[in-house]
């Protein structure tokens, strides 16, 4: 990590986007309390993670990448576990996993053991369990890797229905779409850096009103062709990766075609192609050299 500076509101969903590696889960792990920082502080809700480690945690709840649920244990039998763990009143215990049971929509399955849950139902007991101690803040660590659409639909929907309802939400992903989906302010990361924060519509002014193209090569990418295309009108970047170009560009479906019969004069065979109008991949593209999905 290098010099990370953020604040995020209270009622605030924050996203760290980022690809695999980035240090978002660095990140997490020091605001958690998990890792020690070897330089500088967090503060969260006014306590510091260095100073007053025992104080954060009592303000936070954690969703980390991996399941923390025993897979012999049935759901509610887990959740009553961690509700201990979390030192949650014996006489509220019931009526709280209750609840959270409910808004993760399993309360019909909570006898079941959980090593017989699909993994979007274990991630939905994880966020439960996170919200058992009543947090100020849920810190997410990618919450919805190998989940199928529809789990991954109904946790996002969730988790944005938390938010409006006032809980203040970290949010880390690798999934451009999730963050756009549900945070208002983002911060995106590289090599353990955060090289551009703001509102979503301060972040894709970066890149003005340009589309992105996204072109992967069945053939390998000849030296030059990054200049040669360059010279297509309305061109403003072009990044090449393993059998990949990024190309932005004023104007994408008119600018498409010379693109492709560039690359065809050059024995280039194109395997697959993307248009995209302005997103958060096109900011992290221009910043970086780099697509989301290279990492």
């Amino acid at each position: 990590m290098d010099g990370i500076c953020l604040s995020i509101a209270e009622g605030e969903s924050f996203g760290l986007l980022g690809p695999n590696g980035a240090g978002k889960t660095t990140t997490v792990a020091m605001l958690s309390c998990l890792l020690s920082p070897t330089s500088g502080d967090a503060r969260v809700d006014g306590a510091s993670v260095v100073r007053q480690p025992m104080a954060v945690k009592a303000k936070i709840g954690l969703v980390p990448q991996e399941i923390s649920l025993y897979g012999t244990l049935s759901a509610w039998e887990n959740m009553s576990f961690w509700a201990q763990m979390y030192d949650v009143p014996a006489r509220e215990q019931k009526l709280r996993i209750a609840q959270l049971l409910e808004l993760v929509g399993l309360s019909d399955r909570k006898n079941e053991r959980i090593d017989r849950y699909s993994g979007g139902m274990k991630r939905r007991i994880n966020i439960a369990v996170g919200l058992l101690g009543r947090p100020r803040l849920l810190i997410l660590d990618e919450p919805t890797v190998g989940v199928d659409p529809q789990s991954r639909s109904a946790i996002l929907e969730t988790l944005k229905r938390l938010n409006q309802e006032g809980l203040t939400l970290l949010y880390t992903s690798h999934y451009m779409e999730e963050v756009e989906f549900l945070c208002r302010q983002v911060a995106i990361m590289d090599l353990g850096k955060v090289i551009a924060v703001g509102s979503q519509e301060e972040l894709r002014r970066l890149v003005g009103e340009k589309d992105s193209l996204r072109i992967i090569t069945q053939t390998s990418l000849p030296d030059g062709i990054g200049e040669e295309l360059k010279l297509t009108e309305g061109v403003s970047e072009v990044r090449i990766g393993d059998h990949f170009l990024g190309i932005l560009t004023v104007q994408g479906r008119r600018t498409l075609p010379e693109v492709l019969a560039r690359l065809h004069d050059r024995g280039i065979t194109v395997r697959s192609v993307e248009v995209k109008e302005p997103n958060l991949e096109n900011v992290f593209l221009q910043l970086t050299g780099k697509e989301l999905r290279d990492e």
